[in-house]
């Protein structure tokens, strides 16, 4: 995936392993209890967990300024993302001056994708654009978290160390509070105008930058909407004349006339995602599996919403309409299975432009649509945004105020807005060289461009989040008009924005239930299993996590 792919991109929500021992290692290293918890203004240290609230979170927040560099050509509805359907004629500048003074730093960041090697043209002229120089330790994105784990657990800290909001779980909270930098004194309120474009980033992707009571994390905002897509086969549904479902029932039947496995179609992938949304459940991510109901918090596994959503899928599963690679596990192909037809309806998160261009040679007709999320019963729908920020980079509590100055300067360049002159060099590279411009203006990669132009300068801070698909402007009002229908039905889930760092003994609590709710879809266990587990998981911390996450609420009501 090159970063043309990612303009504008929210991260898709992942559950991934729990941290191992080498950041369980740094915990003993460091003193054990390293979270510094503060709620209303107080803190309260000794590893208990905790989230910023009150006082301690508004006056460490920076002071919002909206860029207004472009105008959208689609603009935000019901507080979905605008759109950009082309570039601008006339490209500006949104930073006054090279940001850098010549300083040297290491960047530990995470690579899907190949890395350029030494000599790359585009990190030279990144780093003379910028006015520093970077020893880039790009590490693979799927590994990350145990690259991560080993470096947080040492005392050589990267200058700048990149952290997915997936990876933040186990020890790393508590790492990142001992090791990285209080950002608060250089942006905290008025002090953020210094640096305008990152002055410019939403205030609630700032919220989730809080670890340990502190501002310490540069923030890529994410879309309201995005992470997880209901996508479908807009070009086979129309040949087909087939009518997109609006109750769950409707969509088991479609699905049962969609497939054939003698013509080697099944209706979809794994569609678990979308029978939450379906069945109106709280989301699967932290810290959103919590809703108020008679008074009290009930966590998602308690809610008769998520035994309907485990059965819908169960049906969708015994009927035989989702494709049997995918029945056996094999998500990773998922994309390919849907691209050649296989599959007509998947979940997915931000890959609409990329299939698109993907496929525009290989098969002019091919047409991706975001499906419309309905309730599972045509009535109400219940839509909860996503968190506003997935992924953060920290700098070192070991550098001085001027090297924090410098950095923040750079993030400042890195979070350019789309239609500038930094957002194109960091985003396509040097024209002429890395890109070329089409007859509309968009900027068109090269083959040295395609190797050289990696999502890198991104992970330091991101824009405000946008659809910024000049190259694919249907695809993009696609998505924009989906997205606009559906912020209408959204609400935000009780504790958005909050950066909660569960107490560690609680960490793998919600564990296992990610197996056995595959094992249940896939008719291997029973719903009474769930419930059984649901039992366990009252008696192993379920309620203690209850208490604390309720305290949370009391704190935070004002």
């Amino acid at each position: 995936m090159t970063s043309a792919d990612r303009v504008g991109s929210a991260p898709r929500p992942s559950r991934r392993g729990f941290l191992g021992t080498a950041v369980a290692a740094a915990a003993a290293v460091t003193g054990g209890g390293l979270l510094t918890a503060c709620s209303s203004g107080t803190g309260r240290t000794g590893g208990k967990g905790g989230v910023a609230t009150g006082s301690a979170l508004q006056n460490a927040l920076p002071a919002f300024a909206a860029s207004t560099l472009v105008t959208p050509d689609i603009p935000g509805a019901n507080g979905s993302t605008p759109a950009f359907l082309k570039f601008p004629a006339e490209l500006k500048a949104s930073v006054a001056d090279k940001p850098g003074k010549g300083g040297s730093y290491t960047f530990f960041t995470p690579l899907w994708g190949s890395d350029p090697g030494k000599g790359s043209k585009y990190f030279a002229a990144m780093d003379e654009a910028l006015g520093i120089r970077v020893n880039w330790q790009l590490q693979d994105g799927v590994t990350y978290q145990d690259k991560l784990g080993a470096v947080l657990a040492g005392d050589s800290i990267p200058d700048l160390f990149c952290v997915p909001g997936w990876n933040i779980n186990g020890q790393i909270p508590n790492a990142i509070s001992a090791k990285a930098a209080d950002l608060g004194p250089h942006l905290s309120g008025d002090k953020a105008k210094t640096y305008p474009n990152l002055a410019a980033i939403p205030t609630d992707a700032w919220k989730m930058c809080m670890f340990g009571g502190k501002l310490r994390g540069l923030p890529m905002p994410n879309r309201p909407l995005g992470g997880v897509v209901p996508y479908y086969r807009a070009d086979v549904f129309a040949e087909k004349g087939w009518t997109l479902p609006k109750t769950a029932d409707e969509f088991l039947a479609l699905a049962k006339e969609i497939t054939s496995p003698t013509a080697k179609v099944w209706a979809c992938e794994d569609m678990w995602w979308t029978a939450q949304v379906m069945f109106n459940c709280v989301p699967g991510t932290m810290p959103g599996y919590w809703k108020q109901q008679d008074g009290k918090l009930v966590h998602l596994v308690e809610t008769d919403e998520y035994i309907e959503a485990l059965s819908w899928t169960q049906k969708l599963y015994a009927q035989g309409s989702v494709h049997p690679d995918s029945v056996a596990g094999k998500a990773n192909d998922a994309k390919t299975r849907f691209t050649s037809g296989q599959s007509l309806i998947m979940n997915d998160g931000d890959v609409m432009r990329g299939m698109m261009n993907e496929q525009a040679k290989a098969n002019p007709k091919f047409r991706i649509k975001p499906m419309d999320f309905f309730a599972h019963d045509g009535g109400r729908l219940e839509l909860y945004i996503g968190n506003p920020a997935g992924i953060f980079s920290f700098l070192s509590a070991k550098l001085p105020a001027e090297k924090i100055e410098e950095l923040l300067a750079v993030a400042d360049y890195a979070a350019a807005p789309f239609g500038s002159k930094e957002f194109v060099l960091e985003k396509f590279g040097v024209e002429g060289v890395h890109y070329n411009r089409d007859a509309s203006g968009t900027p068109v990669q090269t083959d040295l461009g395609t190797k050289e132009v990696i999502s890198s300068y991104e992970f330091l801070a991101s824009p405000a989040a946008t659809i910024a698909w000049p190259d694919q402007p249907q695809a993009a009002t696609d998505f924009a008009n989906w997205m606009g229908r559906m912020m209408a039905f959204a609400k935000k889930p009780l504790f958005y924005a909050m950066q909660i760092q569960e107490p560690s003994r609680y960490a793998s609590l919600y564990t296992p239930f990610d197996d056995l709710q595959k094992d249940v879809v896939r008719n291997r266990k029973k719903i009474s299993d769930v419930k059984d587990a649901v039992d366990n998981w009252r008696k192993n911390g379920g309620e203690e996590l209850r208490a604390f996450y309720q305290d949370i609420l009391d704190k935070s009501a004002s």
